[in-house]
């Protein structure tokens, strides 16, 4: 008896590469409904198994006896013709603070969770991901250093920042002291130079996130070689030197600290329809790179973790999404929950790994990504 029990294990896969498939452009929700209406099968689905080429096969494939067609696998595979170069800064789009996340409540929660009397440091602080885990730090109860290749922006968003907690916390006693330097993350001198200009502005430094980081959509074979070595400097190199950087620091002072390295999904999965092997590959550098520190670190007491992202709607997102909306039906189509994340998804995720909550978990990589990497 051929039954669900053995779909449910190409079921997922069935629906997205099968019943989907109508055109490699095209999302047809009439198919995809029946698809999900096909879950259970029996064996009368098979009454002609014994042949080559049998009606269920047919089910699966969608195709004629050995002829698969070019759309079929459509929805899994890259698309070359998609190409997205990262923006010069005077072409990034500006972030602004997340609203009505104000610091002081009185509803209860666990103690564990706040990051009072702690200082951390944000690379690439100043926008997208990383202004708004600034912010998740702030309302947690850290100073913040923002650290970004912009030092204007950055200024321009500590400022934010400070007034928006201001204003959600009338009458504070305690105003967070949020300052903005400049670094390129992946120059190990401006790394140190930035680092000592931090520790005499605050005195210390407990938490770092590494936000700094971009990506681009290149078919491999005609990506320019100088702009792979930039992104993986950008991605790579700049992580290992800042959370090299904060470890020395905090073993110098002999202090526990945190590190919160952001990934993204696309360490773990090859995100299609756009092509981006090396940004792929960078992220899945980061994890590891997480991993391998945290069992190298753990003896000083410094955990080392990695958030890894979905689709996230940040402000360069909208503005490449706004482009091509094709992109966006896609992307939305492959996540469970059926919608794009926005940055505040992960605010609460930075402040548990950066908290005593996270006490004893070192090495994790905690996706927020909708569900995209479980189907």
């Amino acid at each position: 008896m051929f039954t669900s029990t053995i779909f449910r294990g190409v079921g997922r896969a069935v629906i997205r590469a099968s019943a989907l498939r109508s055109s490699p452009n095209t999302f047809n929700r009439a198919a995809f409904g029946a698809a999900t209406r096909s879950f259970s099968v029996t064996s009368s689905a098979r009454k002609d198994e014994k042949g080559e080429h049998g009606e269920y096969e047919k089910m699966l494939t969608g195709a004629k006896p050995g002829a698969a067609g070019d759309h079929e696998g459509s929805f899994s595979r890259t698309d070359k013709r998609i190409q997205v170069e990262y923006p010069e800064e005077a072409d990034y789009p500006r972030g602004q603070p997340v609203q009505g996340r104000g610091g002081f409540h009185f509803k209860r929660t666990l103690a564990s969770f706040s990051l009072e009397d702690k200082v951390a440091v944000v690379t690439g602080g100043a926008r997208g991901l990383g202004l708004v885990m600034s912010q998740a730090c702030v309302v947690s109860g850290a100073d913040v250093a923002i650290v970004d290749l912009n030092k204007e922006e950055g200024e321009r968003q500590a400022q934010l920042i400070m007034q928006t907690f201001k204003d959600e916390n009338p009458g504070a006693d305690l105003i967070p002291k949020v300052t903005a330097h400049y670094a390129d993350v992946s120059d190990p001198e401006s790394v140190k130079g930035t680092m000592a200009e931090i520790v005499e502005s605050h005195g210390k430094v407990d938490h770092l996130v590494t936000s700094a980081g971009f990506t681009e959509n290149f078919d491999a074979i005609q990506y320019p070689i100088d702009r792979v070595r930039k992104l993986w400097s950008v991605n790579v190199d700049g992580t290992y030197l800042w959370a090299c950087e904060v470890a020395k620091h905090l073993m110098e002072r002999k202090a526990s600290g945190n590190i919160v390295m952001i990934g993204s999904m696309s360490g773990a999965i090859v995100n299609v329809p756009q092509p981006q092997a090396p940004y792929n590959a960078a992220k899945a550098a980061v994890r590891h790179l997480a991993s391998s520190l945290a069992v190298e670190w753990a003896h000083a007491g410094i955990r080392v973790n990695v958030i890894s992202p979905g689709y996230m709607l940040t402000a360069l997102t909208k503005k490449i999404l706004d482009e091509n909306p094709e992109l966006h039906r896609k992307w939305v189509s492959l996540i469970p929950q059926g919608k794009m994340g926005r940055p505040e998804d992960l605010m609460g995720a930075v402040t548990f790994l950066l908290s005593d909550a996270a006490e004893y978990i070192t090495g994790a990589d905690l996706r927020v990504d909708g569900g995209y990497t479980i189907t």
